[in-house]
């Protein structure tokens, strides 16, 4: 048995409507945007992504670490195993992010548990398999005391009878708006713990190709992970898993865990948008000063790595523009030259940070923080 979908109440229905507005508005506004410019906002997303969940489990890499990794670059001053963790749910997220649009997707067992690889196959060993549904008990233990058990997933043996009915129910239409099945498959999916390990990251990203799914945005902003990893909203998201009880209970009602998505749907969609924004204002603002200054306007991407992420790699930087090693060393080195960047260590490691000369009202634009609405509270 699975949880059953809660009705909506008047307030969620409207906060799913605003949601989905903005939605669609991003979505426009995507669409008349810089091919360049787009897709270094992808990379952004995905990597704040992979950053925020793997902190919910306790690999802590910042996002712009993270970009770098994706990028390929090597010298990134990170612990091994946080290295590794991060390469294996970067791996995944990628796959997820390619089956948006597949129009012959299905969900199977198979293919959770292959996903289930992709994200512990590094850690697999006979008692922690990665790939196979747990051959024991798991629990999830209390933060404050390691010896209790502050959830008792399902007995063993009703694992693949569990993973049998949300298999199916996955593969079913449904009448509920995708985003609220979205968030009925993550806790589906979390509760029934049906690894031995990786049960959370594998659940956010369920819920992620879900909502990707739906085909309203690009794979890279349907994710809610960078807003369930911030401190608060984490501790939040425990108390509500929490408030479901110490073991299985699927009859019962979720209503608070709905309303727990629909407000993190909704505070990402403006985190996002406000994003945009930013990011475009500091797009237009670089393009502006290397036009007065008769820079060649493709440093524009690096400049605007600077502002919004605090620094720039010549990898990243060859990458965006589709330039040589040699075409990217040499324009950093100008602007350097000028003082509009300051290079920080030596050889491969090298990375770009604002120099004297970069533009500060750039910089103004991309530190100035934007406030979030709480869309039940504004409405009481």
């Amino acid at each position: 048995m699975l949880f059953p979908t809660p009705a909506l109440t008047a307030a969620d229905e409207a906060v799913l409507a605003e949601v989905d507005l903005m939605r669609e508005a991003l979505r426009f506004e995507l669409q008349s945007v810089p091919a360049v410019w787009a897709g270094g906002l992808r990379k952004f997303l995905t990597a704040d992504a992979v950053s925020a969940s793997n902190s919910i489990e306790g690999f802590k890499v910042s996002t712009v670490d993270v970009e770098d990794l994706l990028a390929g670059e090597r010298d990134v001053e990170v612990s091994e195993e946080n290295r590794a963790e991060t390469a294996a749910y970067a791996r995944m997220m990628t796959y997820v992010q390619t089956l948006h649009d597949v129009d012959d997707f299905t969900y199977s067992a198979g293919f959770l548990n292959a996903l289930h690889w992709m994200l512990q196959g590094h850690r697999h060993t006979r008692r922690k398999p990665a790939g196979q549904w747990r051959r024991g008990p798991v629990y999830v233990t209390d933060a404050r005391d390691p010896s209790i058990a502050a959830y008792t997933a399902p007995e063993v043996g009703r694992v693949p009878v569990l993973m049998g009915e949300l298999v199916d129910w996955l593969n079913d239409s449904s009448d509920a708006h995708p985003l609220v099945s979205a968030a009925m498959a993550h806790l589906h999916l979390v509760s029934i713990h049906p690894w031995a390990d990786g049960n959370g990251r594998m659940s956010r990203s369920l819920q992620t190709l879900m909502i990707a799914r739906e085909g309203v945005l690009a794979p890279e902003f349907s994710s809610i992970e960078a807003w369930l990893g911030r401190p608060g909203n984490t501790w939040e998201y425990y108390q509500v898993l929490g408030r479901r009880g110490n073991e299985y209970r699927p009859d019962q009602d979720v209503s608070e865990w709905i309303r727990f998505n629909l407000t993190a749907y909704h505070q990402q969609a403006q985190t996002v948008h406000a994003r945009v924004d930013r990011s475009r204002r500091v797009w237009e603002t670089a393009t502006d000063y290397l036009h007065a200054t008769g820079f060649d306007e493709r440093i524009v991407s690096a400049l605007h790595d600077v502002a919004m992420s605090g620094r720039v790699r010549r990898t990243r930087y060859e990458q965006a523009e589709g330039l040589s090693a040699q075409q990217a060393q040499r324009d950093l080195r100008e602007m350097v030259r000028r003082d509009v960047l300051a290079p920080v260590g030596r050889t491969r490691a090298r990375y770009y940070v604002a120099g004297e000369q970069f533009p500060d009202r750039m910089i103004e634009i991309a530190r100035t923080p934007a406030g979030l609405a709480d869309p039940y509270r504004d409405r009481a």
